[in-house]
Formats: structure tokens, C-alpha cells, sequence
């Protein structure tokens, strides 16, 4: 039986980027699927606690972050520039847009191109026509696409998903679930995969 991994993220986090590149390679290894969740990070991290952001201190120093973020970079192997403009995106319009494109059955290849566009080919500020030459791109209905983006029920799903996200134990993306064991972070992949080799 093939073994299904929740995979909780954040379309503008890097730490959600440099995890999201290595899925491919660990579904071909072991086997198992992850279900790719797109969700709006900052109310999970800042639900019922204090946001660690604040103050960014330690590991969450920004610059702290922005090269550990490359040292992962390289040591995967994978392109990765870090936004120039921490409001090169609007995290929200990012989150949606993956949450609208997986209600088409789209949201791994869409998040992956949205994930392209903040972290490897960065530039102007993503406006919402950016995500829909995404979706155009990537076969979708536009038409479609464009009215979810525009339904006070994308974000009522988006809030349900942070809701589900926070009741099953996660604060932070990216988060993993295999059944009800998780593993928070890009760097508990390896516990991870480690899990699924022990449960094959």
C-alpha cells in the first residue's frame, strides 16, 4: 500500500521551496505520495502563540535565515535567489492562488511554478495576473481560476486549512504528517524518510 505524507507549506517560504524540491526524489525512493497543501503561514505560526518573528532573533535572524537557506541550496544542488524585496509577493495572493489551483487537481504543479517565480526567477511584485498566466500556463481554467481567486470561500477553505493545520499539531511550514507523526521543518526530512523506509 502506498504510503501518503501530508505535506503542509507555505508557497513564499524558502524552507518550504528547498524541502518541496527533494519530494520527487523521495517518492521515487520510497515509494510513498505526498499530498501538497498550500496554505497561508503566518496565522499558523502566530495562532494561540507568539509569533518567533518577532524580534528575529537566533534562528530566526533574517540574515541567519537567508543563509542557511543558500548553504540548503547548495548542498541540494538547486537554484534558489532569496526575493530582494521581502514584498516581492503578497504571502495571502500566493497561498490562494496554489489553494484555487488545487481545486482544478493542480496544486503540486502550480505551487511548484509559483515557488519558481518567488525563489528562483524573482522580479517584479506578483500581482494576481501573474498567477493567472500560471494557471494558463499550466492548462487550468482560467475562467475558473479567476472566480475562486474572487470567492470569499477561497479564503474561507484557506482559513479552515490553517485551522486543520494548527488542530493536528503543526506551527510552523513546512510540516509534514505520516498518519499522525510529524516532522516540522526542511531539515527533519531525512527523520522522514527514514520513517516511511521503516514502515515499507
Amino acid at each position: 500500500m502506498t504510503q501518503e505524507v501530508d505535506f503542509y507549506f507555505g508557497p513564499g517560504s524558502r524552507y518550504s521551496y528547498l524541502a518541496s524540491t527533494q519530494l520527487g526524489r523521495i517518492e521515487r525512493e520510497t515509494g510513498c505520495r505526498f499530498r501538497w497543501l498550500p496554505l497561508q503561514s503566518g496565522p499558523l505560526i502566530s495562532a494561540g502563540r507568539k509569533d518567533p518573528f518577532e524580534g528575529a532573533a537566533g534562528q530566526y535572524d533574517w540574515d541567519y535565515r537567508k543563509q542557511d537557506a543558500a548553504a540548503w541550496a547548495r548542498h541540494y544542488g538547486i537554484d534558489y535567489l532569496e526575493p530582494v524585496d521581502r514584498l516581492a509577493f503578497d504571502p495571502l495572493l500566493a497561498a490562494l492562488a496554489c489553494l484555487a489551483a488545487e481545486r482544478q487537481g493542480a496544486a503540486e504543479f502550480f505551487s511548484r511554478a509559483v515557488m519558481s517565480l518567488i525563489f528562483i526567477t524573482p522580479g517584479e511584485r506578483l500581482v494576481q495576473e501573474d498567477f493567472e498566466q500560471a494557471a494558463d500556463f499550466g492548462g487550468l481554467d482560467v475562467g475558473r481560476f479567476r472566480s475562486d481567486m474572487e470567492s470569499d470561500n477561497l479564503l474561507h477553505d484557506m482559513e479552515a486549512r490553517v485551522k486543520e493545520a494548527a488542530r493536528r499539531g503543526a506551527f510552523g511550514v513546512p510540516t509534514f504528517f505520516l498518519g499522525e507523526q510529524m516532522f516540522w521543518g526542511n531539515d527533519r526530512l531525512v527523520l522522514l524518510e527514514a520513517a516511511l523506509r521503516e514502515r515499507a
